[in-house]
């Protein structure tokens, strides 16, 4: 840990110390007349503060569009803060299916109406929750819980592809 007496970052200018006046020939330097405007590094200090890493979302439409293909919503995260439940709520996209936006339990864990399927990126969110494992237990492995999914784990980036209110394929 670097150490720095204080002292020794200030530079003393018979100009800005001075009882006399600035312009006096018999200036003393004593109380400072003003502020330096010069800023002070320490040690290892960063020079600028580091980004944190993101993760991209691509969000699939559960149906097609007019025109045959499936409409896709884009976000992006920051890695390892919030669950993909928040991610999709704070940018309007569509979580939840009609019986959902009824009858969902805010996030909970309790309803498990927020189903996401998980195309591409499955490596870039946390493990399973106990709550996903009952609610899950007869579903695909690449179902989860938008309210239990955290996504990243604030070291890691890259992109997650997920499938809104999946269909089960038969």
């Amino acid at each position: 840990m670097a150490s720095m007496n204080i002292f020794s970052a200030i530079s003393l200018r018979s100009s800005d110390y001075s009882i006399g006046g600035q312009n006096s020939p018999h200036s003393v330097c004593y109380f400072p007349c003003r502020r330096s405007n010069s800023v002070l590094s320490v040690g290892n200090m960063p020079e600028s503060p580091t980004e944190k890493p993101e993760i991209e979302l691509e969000f699939i439409a559960p149906k097609p569009g007019n025109d045959g293909s499936y409409p896709v919503e884009k976000a992006k995260a920051i890695s390892g803060e919030k669950l993909l439940r928040n991610i999709m709520l704070d940018n309007k996209i569509e979580l939840y299916a009609t019986y959902g936006k009824l009858m969902n339990c805010g996030g909970g864990g309790s309803c498990g109406t927020c189903i996401v399927e998980i195309i591409a990126g499955k490596e870039l969110l946390n493990e399973r929750t106990n709550t996903e494992l009952r609610y899950l237990k007869k579903k695909p492995e690449s179902w989860r819980l938008a309210c239990q999914t955290i996504v990243g784990n604030k070291e890691n980036s890259g992109k997650v592809v997920v499938q809104r209110i999946p269909q089960r394929k038969k």
